[in-house]
């Protein structure tokens, strides 16, 4: 008979050495030619014992070459044959999709046994993903991949960077925020002025330099007095009507267009304990393109700013 495959093994029918019964003993070696022999199962077996053919299971087991029975033997006892019944089939390999689900154990396949790129979650990803990185999504039932790339930043704010200050400094200098991925950006910080008379400000910064010319125009209205000032060529654009004393201050302030070739133009609220709120709006009087921020104190040495911390997000565009 041809077979598909590799070639079954049977038969191989073999009788066992005589074995000597040993006075209170179970336990004995199977042999064929001096050579210890394995049965697949004690059903694969015709054991006679005292000319009685025993039950497989109930009568002895069979853990490799050994058979136990289920009782010690005793002097006067005969092990007439154990004969083994062939070899089990060998089945080979198995055809492709021929072994189904059903015919797995529920913890046969391990993590060993998978390949890295299957998703298993064993691994936590630390940073944000790369652009090419990609996430699985159910399209109308059909499981799709799509790249970061095509996802990230969607709609709304997207954090670039976050600056923290813990000891007195005179200015926060956060440099290539600005890039080409966003036109406009939104600034949130907060400071502690540990001395009074001073002005909190904003300069741009380009390449690690600061504009520091005469370049800012802005207005402010004070919201606690009702006032309002304007100014033009000024060496920063200023955040707070009047000096502020020893308080903590927060603000927020959006930037459009500082990687355009235009005029930069700000605007914002700032609020304080001493001073309550501020709204201020301005523009830089030239058309270069910046990469970064400076939030300045205005009084050196005057107002130090301490526990500062601000962050840049980028506008997704509308």
């Amino acid at each position: 008979m041809s077979y598909i495959g590799k070639i079954p093994t049977v038969g191989n029918f073999q009788v066992c050495d005589a074995i000597s019964v040993v006075n209170n003993q179970a336990a004995y070696t199977m042999q064929v030619g001096s050579v210890n022999v394995s049965p697949e199962s004690a059903n694969h077996m015709i054991v006679s014992l005292n000319g009685v053919i025993q039950k497989p299971t109930d009568a002895f087991t069979v853990s490799g070459s050994t058979i136990t029975f289920a009782s010690n033997l005793v002097t006067g006892d005969v092990i007439n044959f154990i004969q083994i019944l062939g070899n089990v089939l060998d089945l080979g390999v198995p055809s492709d999709a021929t072994v189904s689900t059903a015919k797995l154990a529920s913890t046969s396949v391990t993590a060993a046994k998978l390949n890295n790129d299957i998703i298993s979650g064993t691994t936590a990803l630390t940073s944000e993903p790369a652009d090419t990185d990609e996430f699985l999504v159910s399209d109308a039932g059909t499981l799709k991949r799509i790249d970061y790339s095509l996802i990230k930043g969607a709609a709304g704010l997207n954090k670039i960077v976050t600056n923290t200050e813990s000891s007195g400094h005179d200015y926060i200098n956060i440099d290539s925020c600005f890039t080409s991925t966003y036109e406009n950006y939104l600034i949130v910080g907060k400071a502690n002025i540990t001395y009074g008379n001073t002005n909190i400000g904003i300069r741009m910064r380009s390449s690690g330099s600061t504009a520091t010319g005469s370049l800012y125009s802005r207005n402010i209205a004070a919201m606690f007095a009702s006032s309002y000032s304007d100014a033009a060529g000024q060496s920063y654009m200023a955040m707070s009507y009047n000096d502020l004393i020893t308080a903590d201050v927060n603000w927020f302030f959006y930037v459009y267009s500082p990687q355009l070739a235009d005029e930069t133009r700000l605007s914002g609220m700032m609020t304080s304990a001493n001073l309550h709120s501020t709204s201020f709006s301005g523009y830089v009087a030239t058309t270069s393109q910046y990469d970064g921020i400076q939030i300045y104190n205005a009084n050196t040495g005057a107002g130090d700013l301490n526990t500062s911390k601000v962050t840049v997000y980028g506008l997704a565009q509308w």
